[in-house]
């Protein structure tokens, strides 16, 4: 068993062309867990292993590898950068004991950066920050960086000053040591020397800069720095551990993953700075029977508590899910509770996660990440405990999908193997979406964004063999009432012989933007037999989900069923389904439904000469711009626009800017869809319903 304190789960971190994976296989190989470096352009690297993303060169899934660095684990998690996959990134952040977190000052900071950094701050993950790709940066970095940490409302210490730019960077001044660490071509080995005389001015002044920060997160420190103006090493790097853990400080390192510079330094700083899961103190659950706040904490002698943060279809282990051991201990053959299925399930093999490749171990304790093959139940967001001693934790965070494309299955067998193989894949990345048309019959996929959904057409063929074509792309609209209203349902039939009755009155109500669907039984005095009002509320369900103006699903609804009769003879589930269905419609009809439409959070970065043209683009498109910044020769504009408006945004901003142009987009809320638009939808859909019922 593995001491706790000396485990660091780290997570890599920064917008999509950081350099996250190359720094991994940076730190892997020089901590002598590869032979080799693997390189993201030529599809090598050992944590992006998957084909789309070997061709792609992007991480598109989450990836995991472990080191040993001076007598301590590392669990290196790469995460995806680019907006599409973020889900993913967001969702396994709860694993991270701390993080690397990356930026390029040439690129500046983007909205993905951005996003991430909301995320960790609110998860309480501590954070080195790692300027990458050094080789490529000017001698004014410092500055941009500046510039980044303005953006991010942070501020950051240095440890570090580099030493040359671009082709000349060829090393870093330690301010802890003062010394020069001169590295040798791109072979990881440095000498330490003397600091050259044009820096040492700089060096003087950032180390002040850095012990005064440091002195000020503590009250001991802060004395002692007075009386001596100085601290010993100890003493500092034990304060800059304890302010990097209780998220006081955010140092700053220099390196090139590509040449190997600074990496030994990074390896050492994720080890002496970065807190391991003994210091995040309690995790907070329920008690799943009682609803009791329950707290663990990160300790091997415990009960079992372990939270699974992902899934993975693998192509030889099958089913792998993902956990943190959170407390106590797991192992092979071990009966599990899992309280979110109310279910108990014997514990397989466990695996050791290292790239594409798994490690089998017989058993994991308190802070380590492990994989168990072929749990039928578990699904990403479960807990597993005792079932003598339980506790749960709360699932991922959901994320709404921002695209949506009718597909077309090529032949009968395509139309078979499309929905087995989308549910497969829902299983490993939960912000897939897929249903049938129930008016056109046609597979509806939504994703976080086309390069999304490519890529699960991509992995639809390649893994289970179906091809499909896109069409055109759908908005996710929903649908929601704004006003309260009651109505009568009632179904009866009568046709010689047993009949069929159910009689409901149902009250709706509107909820906050969402909160998604309540059902309230309401019922007293036996007015509708309790065994009856589950298909009552069944009804409800199946009716929101097809919607009731346009056919897209109603969302944002209390339905309280607070009336009603039986009959003896007659009533029925299905009776009562049917009654609900139509006493829910009866009340939709008197409660002003609306569509409600997406819109999307945009950061477009656009020549100075074009700004006029993006933002009056813009304003013709139903956008809002929220700011504006200049970054260099650039425009960065921040804007909120309706999806519906940007469905082909890439091909106009590319000819509006000759290409120059950029833009990231997230989701960031459902807005009611105006009057005028909303009956032009509910027009389209009814004629598309028209259209396939003659055909």
């Amino acid at each position: 068993m593995i001491e706790i304190d000396k485990l660091r789960n780290v997570g890599i971190l920064g917008h999509g062309g950081t350099g996250k994976t190359s720094l991994g296989e940076a730190m892997l190989f020089a901590g002598g867990a590869t032979q080799r470096m693997g390189r993201v352009e030529d599809g090598s690297t050992v944590f992006d292993f998957e084909p789309e993303e070997a061709r792609r060169h992007i991480s598109i899934s989450t990836a995991f590898h472990s080191l040993s660095w001076k007598k301590v684990r590392l669990t290196l998690i790469d995460t995806p950068g680019y907006a599409a996959f973020l889900s993913d990134t967001i969702n396994c952040m709860r694993a991270f004991s701390g993080s690397v977190f990356l930026f390029n000052p040439s690129s500046g900071l983007r909205v993905e950066s951005e996003s991430l950094w909301a995320r960790a701050n609110e998860c309480n993950v501590s954070r080195l920050i790692f300027i990458s790709k050094m080789e490529r940066e000017k001698s004014n970095v410092k500055e941009a960086i500046e510039t980044i940490f303005n953006g991010l409302e942070a501020k950051g210490v240095y440890l570090q000053l580099p030493i040359g730019a671009e082709e000349g960077f060829k090393g870093v001044v330690d301010l802890l040591l003062m010394k020069a660490l001169i590295f040798e071509g791109d072979s990881a080995k440095f000498t330490q020397a003397e600091i050259p005389e044009e820096l040492k001015k700089s060096a003087q002044e950032m180390r002040v800069q850095l012990l005064e920060s440091v002195a000020e997160t503590d009250d001991a420190l802060l004395e002692k720095y007075l009386e001596a103006q100085d601290l010993p090493l100890e003493d500092l790097k034990k304060g800059i551990r304890s302010a990097t853990v209780g998220g006081k400080l955010l140092p700053i390192l220099y390196g090139s993953a590509m040449r190997q510079i600074g990496i030994p330094q990074l390896l050492d700083a994720i080890v002496d700075y970065l807190p391991s899961p003994l210091n995040r103190g309690e995790v907070e659950g329920k008690n799943p029977v009682t609803r009791e706040v329950e707290k663990r904490s990160y300790d091997p002698a415990g009960p079992l508590s372990a939270y699974v943060f992902k899934t993975v279809i693998d192509p030889f282990a099958g089913k792998l899910s993902i956990m943190e051991v959170i407390s106590g201990r797991i192992a092979t053959d071990m009966m599990v509770y899992n309280p979110n299925k109310q279910a108990k399930e014997k514990i397989g093999q466990l695996l050791r996660l290292e790239g594409k490749k798994q490690e089998p171990v017989r058993e994991a304790y308190a802070g380590e990440i492990i994989a168990a093959a072929k749990l039928k139940e578990v699904a990403s967001g479960d807990s597993l405990c005792e079932e003598r001693s339980p506790v749960q934790f709360d699932g991922l965070i959901h994320f709404s999908p921002l695209i949506s494309f009718a597909l077309e299955p090529k032949t009968k067998v395509d139309e078979e193997k499309v929905p087995q193989g989308l549910h497969r894949m829902i299983e490993e990345d939960p912000t897939i979406e897929m249903h049938r048309d129930p008016q056109t019959r046609e597979f509806i996929l939504a994703g976080m964004g086309q390069l999304h959904i490519e890529v699960i057409v991509e992995r639809l063929k390649r893994r289970y063999g179906a091809e499909v074509e896109l069409k055109a792309p759908k908005v996710p609209y929903k649908e929601t009432i704004k006003a309260s209203a009651s109505a009568q349902g009632k179904y009866k039939k009568q046709s010689g012989g047993r009949g069929q009755y159910g009689d409901t009155w149902i009250k709706i109500e509107p909820l906050p933007r969402g909160k998604g669907f309540e059902f309230v039984d309401d019922i007293v005095g036996g007015a509708i037999p309790r065994n009856y009002i589950p298909a009552v509320e069944k009804g409800i369900r199946e009716t929101m989900v097809v919607g009731h103006q346009a056919g897209y699903p109603m969302v944002d609804v209390r339905a309280t069923l607070y009336d009603g009769s039986y009959h003896d003879v007659d009533s029925s589930d299905m009776a009562f389904k049917i009654a609900g269905s139509m006493g829910f419609k009866n009340a939709i009809e008197k409660a002003k439904p609306v569509i409600l439409e997406p819109v999307l959070l945009m950061e477009i970065t656009v020549p100075d000469e074009n700004m006029g043209d993006v933002i009056g683009d813009l304003n013709s498109r139903r956008g809002k711009v929220l700011g504006m910044e200049t970054r260099g020769h650039s425009q960065i504009v921040k804007a909120q626009v309706p999806m519906a408006e940007v469905l082909k945004y890439a091909q106009d901003l590319h000819s509006m800017t000759s290409g120059r142009g950029a833009f990231h987009m997230e989701f960031a809320r459902y807005e009611e869809l105006p009057q005028h638009l909303a009956e032009k939808v509910i027009k389209e859909a009814k004629a598309a319903a028209e259209a396939h019922s003659k055909g």
